[in-house]
């Protein structure tokens, strides 16, 4: 059965394709562009690609095969697991988009090693569903997980809301299963806490966005499922109080404190305006606000004691001007609905200017402080969206628009915030990626902000698993003069 394919597609790309048809079945192989257009573009929108095809593989033999025909003829390849990305990782500049949907099975769950070992294309929801089934909790947890899948979380190495007790998902993974961009399979699936044979080479693919190989499968470390759990929401005066109140409950509940996320009052007016089915937590207005969280493996751990003390200590001490409790799931849901809704429907006040960035958590406080008026003092009307993971120093310092401006004339001015938002991560031994990645946005930033040996060691890797640029070339670490541009965002 032949595979069609635009007018346009060099003779070669075409017997490509007809190759790749042949072994993965040509209904699985999609050139039409209608079928295409999807893969073109990420969640935000901010670049546009082009491709020619799409290939749907439903197995590690045949990301293989794939893998080595396109290194043959030199032919670009992209992987795509939810396409949720938000750095334009994902967007092709030319060749082939290889989906990994159909790498789909959950393979084992093993209660006694508390691991799952599962394909790339199964979503974080259902990993995190099969889990709780045998009593075991998967932490990572992303307001995407309903589409995102593990195999893109494990190549852009993602945070969520988990990772102050649990870590990134570096963390989550004890082995992992490659296709290699000359067409070998690592198999490295090993379930083991302890393997000193060797180099680590896992860690080379975490977080390496789908350029030196390609995830199939993964083995990841389960924990118990909780059996407690408490949460509150707090108003205060700004971050500096915010980050005593978090040491503080840091310090009485140790790793029971699972989640410590940060809001403006601008953040939460966004998500009481904009959103539907959600309601004010506190009765008055405060500058910021806090999502704290406790839990438990055990039945009977007396967390509700414990965050009413802590909070009630902090609010005499005049740290906490308000706090809540939940009295229930659907008030916890509410208040984590609050947060969750917050990157979503803050593009409704118009152009986002967005730093996804780290410090160490002794500088959050003075690094939003900071930055706020130095990025307010720039620009007149600039409102700042600075949220996030307060408990492990990474905060989404956005910047929305001044009411009335000109979207396209606003977000022509990224690079100048760039400057100022970067230079005081910098200057506080940050990180300028922090839990998106670098994708096609931050390449030329890296540069300018990365070690140069680092980024030497970075590009002798890449050359040296993938000696012809064929795997997401141009993304993270440019090493070829025909790189696609790292222009600045809607500029495609």
């Amino acid at each position: 059965m032949s595979v069609s394919s635009p007018a346009s597609a060099p003779d070669a790309t075409a017997a490509l394709l007809e190759r790749i048809a042949a072994r993965i079945g040509a209904g699985y192989v999609l050139t039409e562009p209608t079928d295409i257009e999807p893969h073109l573009i990420e969640l935000r929108g901010l670049y546009r690609g082009a491709a020619t095809a799409v290939v749907r593989p439903k197995n590690a033999q045949e990301v293989a095969f794939i893998l080595e025909q396109c290194a043959a003829d030199g032919v670009p390849v992209v992987p795509h697991g939810g396409n949720t990305g938000l750095v334009g990782g994902g967007v092709p500049f030319g060749g082939i988009v290889l989906s990994l949907g159909r790498l789909n099975a959950i393979r084992e769950v093993d209660t006694v090693n508390s691991t799952m070992t599962v394909e790339a294309g199964v979503t974080l929801k259902l990993i995190q569903d099969a889990a709780l089934a045998a009593d075991r909790l998967f932490p990572l947890s992303l307001a995407s997980e309903g589409a995102c899948q593990i195999g893109g979380n494990i190549a852009t190495n993602a945070g969520g809301t988990g990772v102050l007790r649990y870590g990134n998902t570096r963390d989550l993974v004890l082995g992992l299963e490659v296709a290699l961009p000359d067409g070998r399979i690592w198999n490295g699936l090993r379930g083991l806490r302890k393997d000193n044979t060797g180099y680590d080479l896992k860690n080379l693919f975490i977080g390496s966005e789908g350029t030196l190989g390609i995830v199939t499968a993964a083995v990841l470390k389960l924990f118990p499922a909780p059996k407690s759990q408490v949460t509150a929401f707090i108003g205060v005066a700004g971050p500096h109080p915010a980050l005593t109140v978090f040491e503080s409950v840091r310090e009485a509940a140790g790793d029971q404190l699972t989640a410590f996320e940060f809001m403006p009052r601008f953040g939460l007016e966004i998500v009481l305006k904009h959103g539907q089915d959600v309601q004010r937590p506190l009765a008055g207005d405060h500058a910021a606000y806090a999502l704290i969280e406790l839990t438990s493996p055990q039945a009977d751990a007396p967390l509700q004691d414990l965050m009413e003390t802590v909070l009630g200590a902090a609010i005499e001490d005049g740290l906490v001007e308000d706090a809540t409790i939940a009295a229930s799931g659907a008030q916890m849901a509410g208040m984590w609905k609050l947060r969750e809704l917050l990157s979503e429907l803050q593009g409704r006040e118009g152009g986002s200017i967005k730093h996804d960035v780290a410090v160490p958590v002794s500088r959050i406080a003075d690094f939003l402080v900071e930055a706020t008026r130095a990025c307010e003092a720039e620009m007149e009307g600039l409102r700042v969206c600075a949220f996030g993971h307060f408990g492990d120093g990474n905060i989404h310092f956005n910047l929305s628009q001044p009411v009335g401006m000109d979207k396209a004339a606003y977000l022509d001015q990224w690079e100048r915030f760039n400057r100022i938002v970067h230079d005081i991560v910098a200057r506080m031994d940050g990180s300028i990626a922090a839990e998106h990645g670098v994708g096609l946005i931050k390449r030329d930033e890296l540069l300018r902000y990365k070690d140069p040996v680092a980024v030497d060691l970075m590009r002798t890797l890449k050359r040296a698993l993938d000696p012809k640029n064929i795997l997401n070339p141009g993304k993270v670490i440019a090493v070829s003069q025909d790189a696609p541009p790292a222009l600045p965002p809607g500029k495609t």
